[in-house]
């Protein structure tokens, strides 16, 4: 018996097994069909021949009606096959339709099959014994020979078998003859072997058709495949050119910065050194190349300090920026020198080496130092005395020292505002110098927001009405608490309820609102009815000195330092502050502050 083409193999029938599984059922059955109607000209040729052999011989004696009726049974269904035949090859759907021209060609072969059934069951009982003879020879032939034909669908042929079979079986079993009765016990056994044989050849022709398409796919698969290698390796080479034209433009930037650039590695030993690495600190950079980073660059008291934060970048593998540090030159100067510490990690996440840049700021911090002495003693100087003028002409103003002439008081009181204007710019001033240098002092504490929203509305009411501008509280301010400090809170709240008094259209009313912003922050916003917030001016309100360039901002004044302290006042508090749109025109400033349990 034949091997069957899926089963187990230890090197490759797994595998088999597999790809056959992998086929489409749909385009099985197609090629099953396909190969039965490829077969249909020899059966019909076959079938007719041996037909037109048995009339000739069956047409002597007195049936000769009968067998011009069966020859002519024969040329009809010679004919209905030869069309069936003819229209499965014209058929645009015969893949798609596989399972109907299936059904159809059955119901052929059913035909076939009964009108040779047809003949043993008429011819054999009325012939001598040498045309029974015939008969029975010519009717197992074409039993056997059906097998070829239909067995890729073995339902196929048990159905045309079956037509032949069962009414010549019928025959002998009834003839009245001992033998041929014993014969009629035995043919249903050998149809029942034909069948086996023909369903073990349908399972054959099956595992071929769908090895054959899986293999077909497999092989579309491995060309698609090869096809996004080969693009892979186009895209790989393209990736290493350009890797290597990073790598070049890396080492020309090392070579040509300006600041020292170092690679270590893992354990901190120098790899390479820059130009001007060498410069800044004397060395060589075959003098330096292989030795410990830390012990060579930095000053002995923070060498150990460096290394509790290398250790933490290697595990963290996260860059470090901006890290002052005391380092030694060769000649034994100490320098201050501000470090970038940028870890490279491969694939794996394990770092490979580290790039170190370092510049010197030894004299930008002198030149910073000097300025803010500079400052703090100017502001100071100028504080003392700014201060007894103002009072000075706040007493003439007032009428203290007596009447003054109309045109005199329009002077005094422009000295007055414009000195209060300075003294105000040279307090902002100090208050940025105090917060820069880490000066400035927080008393935190737990306070009632909405009291202090209230104070601050209060204490720039007339601020606002000199603007002829309203200030209000829009709804209920809530009563919450949040972690601050009140002096710095109520500075805030100067500043941008001042900011909004100026920049509101005279007549309306900067309203003020209190929200809780999450579970852990409150926020309090400043409406106000301004022209809005200029769209290239946005990205730098909340910086130094910064004053949008608008003819309104110019009349109103102000140092262009509010809003600056504001922003790290409140994130010294730990909070945020910000900036929207105000439906209706305006624009909405607002803050955060931790909420306090």
């Amino acid at each position: 018996m034949t091997p069957p083409i899926n089963s187990t193999d230890p090197a490759k029938g797994s595998t088999s097994i597999s790809l056959s599984q992998s086929a489409d059922p749909r385009r099985v059955l197609a090629d099953r069909v396909e190969q039965m109607y490829g077969q249909m000209p020899l059966g019909i040729a076959g079938s007719f021949i041996i037909s037109v052999i048995a009339a000739y011989e069956l047409r002597e004696g007195r049936y000769v009606e009968i067998v011009a009726f069966w020859a002519g049974l024969v040329v009809l269904l010679t004919a209905a096959s030869i069309g069936l035949y003819w229209s499965f090859n014209r058929s645009a759907t015969k893949a798609s339709e596989a399972a109907q021209w299936l059904r159809w060609l059955a119901i052929s072969a059913l035909a076939n099959g009964a009108t040779w059934g047809f003949a043993g069951a008429v011819f054999f009982p009325s012939h001598a014994d040498e045309q029974q003879v015939f008969l029975a020879f010519l009717l197992a032939g074409m039993v056997a020979g059906g097998v070829p034909i239909y067995a890729v669908s073995w339902p196929v042929y048990a159905l045309y078998a079956a037509g032949i079979v069962f009414p010549f079986t019928y025959v002998l079993g009834t003839f009245g003859n001992r033998l041929f009765a014993e014969i009629a016990l035995l043919v249903p056994a050998f149809y029942a072997m034909n069948v086996g044989v023909a369903w073990r050849l349908n399972q054959v022709f099956d595992s071929g058709y769908r090895l054959r398409h899986a293999y077909g796919k497999l092989t579309e698969d491995y060309t698609a495949l090869n096809q996004r290698l080969e693009q892979q390796l186009v895209e790989l080479d393209e990736a290493r050119r350009q890797v290597e034209a990073s790598g070049r433009k890396l080492v020309l930037f090392a070579e040509r910065s300006p600041i020292a650039v170092f690679e270590f590695d893992v354990e901190g030993r120098i790899l390479t050194v820059n130009p001007s690495a060498e410069t800044l600190f004397g060395y060589a950079a075959n003098e330096v190349i292989g030795r410990i980073g830390i012990d060579t660059l930095f000053a002995a008291a923070i060498q150990e300090d460096v290394r509790e934060r290398w250790r933490k970048l290697i595990d963290a593998r996260a860059p470090v920026i901006g890290l002052r540090a005391l380092s030694t030159r060769r000649d034994g100067a100490d320098i201050t020198c501000e470090w970038s510490l940028t870890p490279l990690v491969n694939t794996e996440n394990s770092v490979i080496s580290v790039i170190v840049q370092g510049r010197d700021i030894t004299q930008q911090l002198e030149a910073e130092r000097m300025k803010q002495e500079f400052t703090s003693t100017l502001s100071h100087e100028l504080r003392t005395p700014l201060t007894s003028i103002i009072g000075s002409l706040q007493l003439i103003n007032s009428g203290v020292m007596g009447d003054i002439e109309k045109d005199t008081l329009e002077l005094t009181t422009i000295a007055e505002r414009n000195a209060q204007r300075l003294l105000d710019l040279i307090n902002d001033i100090l208050d940025v110098e105090k917060i820069e240098s880490g000066k400035l002092t927080l008393m935190i504490e737990a306070l009632e927001l909405g009291e202090l929203v209230t104070e601050s509305l209060t204490l720039n009411r007339a601020f606002a009405e000199r603007f002829k501008v309203k200030l209000v509280a829009a709804g209920e301010l809530r009563a919450v608490k949040v972690s601050a400090d009140r002096k710095r809170v109520l500075q805030v709240m100067t500043n941008l309820l001042s900011n909004a008094a100026k920049f509101s259209e005279a007549g309306t009313a900067v309203e003020v609102t209190i929200e809780i912003a999450d579970s852990d922050t409150v926020r309090v916003a400043v409406h106000d009815t301004g022209p809005g917030i200029p769209e290239n001016f946005r990205n730098r309100i909340f910086g130094r000195f910064a004053q949008a360039d608008m003819s309104h901002t110019r009349q109103m004044g102000g140092t262009g330092l509010g809003l600056a302290i504001c922003k790290r006042l409140i994130e010294l508090m730990g909070g945020k502050i910000g900036f929207s749109d105000r439906a209706g025109g305006g624009t909405t400033f607002w803050f955060e502050l931790p909420h306090h349990d």
